[in-house]
């Protein structure tokens, strides 16, 4: 992931300029991240440390979706539409 765009993706789901610790913004950043691991995953399909850390991020991912539906369900429902989660 680029610094570019990490920047893009903090200005679209960031509240504020420079938000970066907002749940929206985290969900977004390991949702790009998550994709990114994936498309290495399907080249290189012996990668067990990469699989591990794969399953950590959807863990804290998971973690963070609960977070911001108990707090926030409008927003919750907002950001799994845009990032088309199910």
């Amino acid at each position: 992931m680029t610094k570019n765009e990490i920047t893009e993706i903090v200005k679209k789901f960031g509240k504020k300029e420079g938000d970066t610790g907002s749940p929206a913004v985290q969900i977004a950043l390991l949702s790009k991240h998550i994709a990114d691991l994936t498309e290495h995953l399907k080249v290189h399909k012996q990668d067990k440390h990469s699989r591990r850390g794969l399953t950590l991020l959807l863990g804290k991912r998971k973690r963070l979706l609960d977070y911001l539906e108990k707090t926030d369900l409008n927003a919750f429902r907002e950001l799994k539409k845009e990032l088309g989660l199910r």
